[in-house]
């Protein structure tokens, strides 16, 4: 009864959501994406030019940032899948956000909270400890905050498209494709009219103009509230996956059942995390399925899940661990990537940004040749690869998000491997002109050398990471898909992490006589800029093997859906259907 109930109450859930939903979500994605980027784009010139850290302490400060800031997502997702639900958590952590950026906004207007300015060859006073304090404070309420968004606004989106319909089943992978380009068009908009309202007006109007945006964001989504297809929150999945670890090692004398048909199932039990369908039986880590077997010490009625747990909360925990080698396969790309809001922002500074005799180009806008890649490469994979690679694949998605991680992994390694040669070019004209001892002397070599690597990042992140995104939502049991974006975040935290990591270590290890390194702080030009970049290369290689071995054996989830008697076992895309 209680089963029959419970999906009544899915029917009439199911009422609301859709496509009318969009507008309000694609608008909050907008409004905070543009105030997230315009944020964080050209942080590294604010931190240097008007806080006056180090080059290497500004960007190891900006890469720290973005990790605890893609690892609070682990917390946001666990509050939003057990207690709070998607919808409450995105609207509390936005308004946590929006108190982060007024702080950071008042310390750019207020003198007293910035060191005082300095020109040409004067002394700069770095900032002291209780403005840098006024920084890490609105740097961490506005991590706390992207730590309720991140993982709930991809999941919730997702969620306005029932699983059990047919025709809106086939939206969900669409909606990915322009999820991102509307987060993409909103970081065009924030790398070149937010950033050069920054360099060319004041940080103040710079930073305030997104704080707005950021408060049309939350009063937009609250708005939309009415039509939105609100899924309640089914308990906590870290207890669950716990659980099945402690009843599977308490069993773990126990000889395996013959027919996996033995092992424990109970839908009402399991009726709040399967409404789109129950997992199945896989034959992969056969020592978790000691977890479901029912002993005479068990009372199947009224189980201790601390004992026995069913097949599908089993195989929970499986789809979560298979998940892990290709979530850490994201990591190093991440690290690749970070490299064009820190080092390849100074290359910028450093050449000639004209456009026009009177039009210069700020440097950090140059990540628009990155957007713009991006979001050219998603129209033209949405609306010309896949129809192409539909007929060829018979895949409605046209290739499996696995191939198109893969596709991604070695653009990004070309993108790395042009950006060294770009700056070896880049050092060749400072030498040739004579301004390798001069760091703020303008290279008269144009900017627009920079744009392959830009461009070969942005059409990487199209294939990567969208490709990423779909796998963990598709492939994460149903009620973990919160936490499951957030492992996206998370490996994009780790990514950060590793980058900070390793300028750290390279800046340490080769330091040499005089002051020469492959990183300075004060001059580029003095630099292996390129040896740094080849060495994430050589890292990305390496990677890229070891992600192919890990898609080859990857073990797809295998679902039951309630609607038909029907096994569906979604491999990558498509559907093979077998009755049983």
């Amino acid at each position: 009864m209680e089963v029959m109930n419970k999906k009544k109450e899915n029917s009439s859930s199911r009422m609301k959501g859709g496509m009318i939903t969009m507008p309000f979500i694609f608008a909050n994605e907008i409004c905070e994406k543009l105030a997230v980027v315009g944020f964080g784009t050209n942080m590294v010139i604010y931190l240097t030019n008007e806080l006056h850290l180090p080059l290497t302490k500004a960007a190891n400060t900006l890469t720290n940032f973005g990790g605890t800031a893609s690892l609070t997502p682990l917390l946001g997702a666990f509050i939003a899948d057990t207690y709070a639900g998607r919808f409450w958590t995105i609207t509390v952590a936005s308004i946590i956000y929006q108190i982060g950026m007024i702080i950071l906004t008042l310390s750019a207007i207020l003198p007293q909270l910035r060191p005082p300015s300095c020109k040409g060859d004067e002394y700069c006073k770095e900032a002291n400890s209780s403005q840098l304090a006024i920084l890490y404070v609105s740097l961490l309420l506005t991590a706390f905050g992207s730590g309720g968004i991140r993982p709930c606004v991809v999941a919730f989106g997702a969620d306005q498209f029932d699983e059990n319909d047919p025709k809106q089943k086939t939206q969900t992978w669409k909606f990915f494709n322009w999820y991102y380009f509307c987060m993409g068009f909103s970081m065009l908009v924030a790398v070149t009219v937010i950033v050069y309202i920054q360099d060319n007006i004041g940080w103040g109007i710079g930073f305030g103009v997104p704080t707005i945006a950021m408060l049309i964001s939350i009063v937009v989504f609250i708005f939309g509230y009415p039509l939105y297809r609100n899924l309640d929150p089914a308990g906590s999945p870290f207890t669950r996956l716990l659980q099945v670890c402690v009843a599977a090692y308490k069993k773990r004398k126990l000889d395996m059942v013959n027919d996996p048909k033995f092992l424990y199932q109970n839908e009402e039990l399991d009726a709040d995390i399967s409404t789109a369908g129950k997992l199945v039986h896989t034959k992969q880590m056969k020592f978790l399925d000691r977890a479901a077997i029912v002993t005479e010490e068990d009372n199947p009625k009224s189980p201790n899940l601390w004992r026995l747990n069913t097949v599908h909360r089993v195989e929970e925990l499986k789809s979560v661990i298979r998940m892990g080698p290709i979530w850490a396969s994201g990591i190093i790309l991440i690290t690749a990537y970070a490299q064009q809001h820190t080092f390849s922002v100074q290359q910028a500074k450093t050449m000639d940004r004209h456009l026009i005799n009177s039009f210069e180009v700020p440097a950090a806008s140059m990540t628009v040749f990155t957007l713009t890649s991006m979001l050219c490469t998603i129209a033209f994979y949405d609306r010309v690869f896949v129809p192409i690679a539909r007929k060829l694949t018979g895949l409605e998605r046209g290739i499996s998000f696995l191939s198109r991680m893969g596709i991604g992994f070695f653009i990004s390694v070309l993108a790395t491997l042009v950006a060294g040669f770009i700056e070896v070019k880049r050092k060749e004209a400072a030498s040739t002109h004579g301004l390798i001892d001069k760091p703020t002397s303008i290279v008269p070599i144009s900017v627009f050398w920079l744009v392959p690597q830009y461009c070969l990042h942005g059409i990487a992140e199209a294939f990567m990471s969208i490709g990423h995104l779909e796998f963990f939502y598709d492939q994460a049991p149903e009620s973990m898909r919160s936490t499951a974006t957030a492992l996206f975040w998370t490996s994009i935290s780790a990514g950060n992490y590793l980058s900070t990591l390793l300028v750290s270590l390279v800046h340490k290890f080769t330091s040499g006589p005089g002051g020469t390194n492959w990183l300075p702080d004060n001059n580029l030009n003095k630099g292996k800029l390129e040896y740094f970049y080849w060495l994430i290369t050589i890292l990305q290689v390496i990677n890229l093997i070891y992600y192919l071995f890990c898609a080859k054996f990857y073990t797809l989830k295998p679902i039951e859906m309630h609607k038909t008697e029907d096994l569906e076992t979604k491999k990558d895309g498509v559907e093979l259907v077998s009755n049983v």
